[in-house]
């Protein structure tokens, strides 16, 4: 029986509090907070505290905050046996504390509120320092994930901005998209097909070939017009950043 303390009351540690509680062969012993309210979340199906010398013994224990206080929350488990690892992208292993079995298990997927996942299909990028403990964290991300990947600081720190890239940047292009439509009184909803389409091709397209578009043709007509008709400022900076991106990408430029 591989034990888990969540230390963490947030978004992620909720997907993962969910995930995991119902898996054989593992048992959450205990999340840990500092928000009372917050842990009410757990307290049906486990033990909870906020009290940091009353953290429990376990195999795995699993930093999920905020990257400024993953340190600070590692020099909590000095004492403990148990492999500590963070959740991060972007930290490195060597932030968390040199007095415990350092680790990492980075689940590389965007995560709301009341939005179920589906972790079957979440990559889960792993690091240990030794190879016994990257076997235990090997074998905990492949009960929930049918990718596991091992992967060294730099790697993930590179991949962490390559998903900003792909997902946050994109979601904000969405939501220029949506004040755009809704300027207009057009539904935002008629351009889902072509948001999925746009994601779907690069299944069977690299990005570099499923361009499209007025940069993508050279087309400085359409593109003037478009950063004319736009009358928010930061909207015209975004356009005009991006068409020259694809037009220098292309050789257009």
């Amino acid at each position: 029986m591989l034990s888990i303390v969540l230390l963490g009351t947030g978004n992620l540690a909720k997907h993962l509090f969910d995930i995991l509680k119902d898996q054989a062969n593992i048992k959450i012993k205990q999340v840990y907070g500092r928000n009372k309210t917050a842990l009410s979340y757990f307290q049906k199906e486990t033990s909870t505290t906020t009290n940091s010398n009353a953290i429990e013994e376990a195999s795995v224990y699993i930093i999920a905050v905020s990257d400024d206080s993953i340190a600070t929350v590692s020099e909590l488990l000095k004492q403990k046996n148990g492999i500590v690892v963070h959740t991060s992208g972007s930290i490195a292993i060597n932030a968390l504390s040199p007095s415990v079995k350092r680790g990492v298990f980075y689940p590389l997927q965007t995560f709301s509120p009341n939005r179920a996942v589906d972790f079957s299909k979440v990559p889960i990028c792993i690091e240990a320092e030794n190879k016994n403990d990257l076997k235990v964290l090997k074998n905990l991300a492949s009960k929930i994930s049918d990718t596991v990947l091992e992967v060294s600081s730099k790697q993930r720190k590179d991949l962490h901005l390559a998903a900003v890239f792909v997902n946050n940047f994109t979601n904000h292009l969405y939501q220029i998209g949506q004040e755009i439509c809704e300027k207009s009184q057009i539904s935002f909803a008629v351009l889902e097909p072509l948001i999925l389409e746009t994601a779907l091709k690069i299944k069977t397209l690299n990005p570099m070939e499923a361009q499209t578009g007025p940069a993508r043709r050279n087309d400085n007509g359409t593109i003037e017009k478009h950063i004319k008709g736009l009358q928010n400022k930061n909207h015209k900076e975004v356009y005009s950043v991006i068409s020259n991106s694809i037009q220098k990408t292309y050789g257009l430029m």
